[in-house]
């Protein structure tokens, strides 16, 4: 299981980070990628990282706002969000296992939950 925290009301502009952590297993030698879902929407892949953070990828929609890093002493996933939209208006999950070469492609219904995800709100 992960937890993913630091949701929250921001209003366009704004930034926030949200974090992915695990509490039973260490996510070092993992991907690790991060899937919203807006309401009637499909899910759809954001952001990846690799093993040792040296791969990154972003969906076109978030490159040059959201940066994704971790921390694996901390078994934790970071995604900095900056120049939030209210089209980024969605619940935040994260999951590992994500294989980073494919986060973005996948089909929706791939994108599993590990968690109970974060709500992300932009709006004046």
């Amino acid at each position: 299981q992960l937890v993913e925290s630091g949701g929250g009301l921001v209003q366009p502009g704004g930034s926030l980070r949200l974090s992915c952590a695990a509490h039973r297993w260490p996510l070092s030698f993992e991907d690790v990628g991060w899937f919203r879902q807006a309401p009637g929407k499909e899910r759809e892949g954001v952001s990846c990282i690799g093993k040792g953070g040296g791969t990154t990828v972003y969906t076109d929609s978030v490159k040059g706002r959201f940066t994704i890093s971790r921390d694996d002493a901390k078994s934790t996933v970071y995604l900095q969000m900056t120049g939030l939209r209210p089209e980024d208006t969605a619940v935040y999950y994260c999951a590992a296992q994500a294989d980073c070469e494919t986060w973005l492609t996948r089909d929706s219904h791939t994108y599993a939950l590990w968690g109970q995800g974060t709500q992300v709100t932009v709006s004046p």
